[in-house]
């Protein structure tokens, strides 16, 4: 579904990828996992198309991403949760729900995809009328991820879902991603909690300053000694 090939970008002098190769499957849980300043978000912005590339390509669906305006690659179903959240704090859920819709025109079909978010959310389901400022940081998160689904997404790419969550709000978050794939949604997570998301996740990454240093499957990566040393706080 998504080919990351030769994939440069550079801030000014700095290389912030360096020549990654990335695919991400029809259908399944891809998972980057790394340090700050590995390069994760970027690869993740410039698949947007919200940086620039300094070289290679990014193939979704066999086509070309490059020069393509982020709206129009949203339309095509490749969509982003940024870090952060980043809901509109001055309108409510149902307004914000609202406006994840705003490039469609199929009205059954974004009822029928609110009513699957309040059903994935029931939190959200008590409360829309209230405004997104208000809610905990948990619930801005299921918000932010339900405005994306609302977007009718093929392939949702999370940065980040569990920054800064209680514990058990976090465990809720990553059943959550897994009932999402589920309905057929393709995911691709970057996450520092690199044990919850190699739980899950068909395949990872392992990224350390803007180069792939080691991938596999999610399992094989959640037991090998080095990923345990760097990543999971196991000695």
């Amino acid at each position: 579904m998504l080919k990351i090939r030769d994939l440069h970008v550079n801030y000014g002098g700095i290389k912030a990828l360096k020549g990654i190769n990335i695919n991400v499957p029809d259908g399944k849980i891809i998972t980057l996992i790394g340090g700050n300043g590995a390069g994760k978000s970027t690869t993740l912005r410039a698949a947007v198309g919200l940086v620039k590339l300094s070289g290679g390509s990014i193939l979704y669906d066999n086509n070309d991403l490059t020069g393509i305006k982020t709206k129009d690659i949203v339309s095509k179903g490749l969509v982003l949760v940024p870090e952060g959240r980043r809901v509109f704090a001055n309108l409510t859920i149902h307004e914000n729900l609202v406006l994840g819709a705003y490039a469609r025109k199929d009205k059954l079909e974004i009822e029928r995809d609110r009513e699957k978010v309040l059903m994935l959310f029931p939190r959200l389901k008590e409360r829309l009328k209230q405004k997104a400022g208000t809610l905990s940081g948990g619930e801005q998160q299921m918000l932010a991820v339900g405005r994306a689904i609302m977007t009718k997404p093929k392939l949702l790419m999370m940065d980040e879902p569990s920054l800064g969550l209680a514990p058990l709000i976090v465990k809720n978050i990553f059943e959550i991603i897994q009932n999402i794939n589920k309905l057929g949604v393709t995911i691709l997570l970057i996450e520092q909690n690199a044990k919850a998301a190699l739980e899950i996740a068909d395949y990872g990454y392992v990224m350390e300053t803007g180069n792939i240093v080691m991938e596999g499957p999610g399992r094989e990566l959640l037991n090998n000694e080095d990923v345990k040393k760097a990543y999971l706080g196991i000695a």
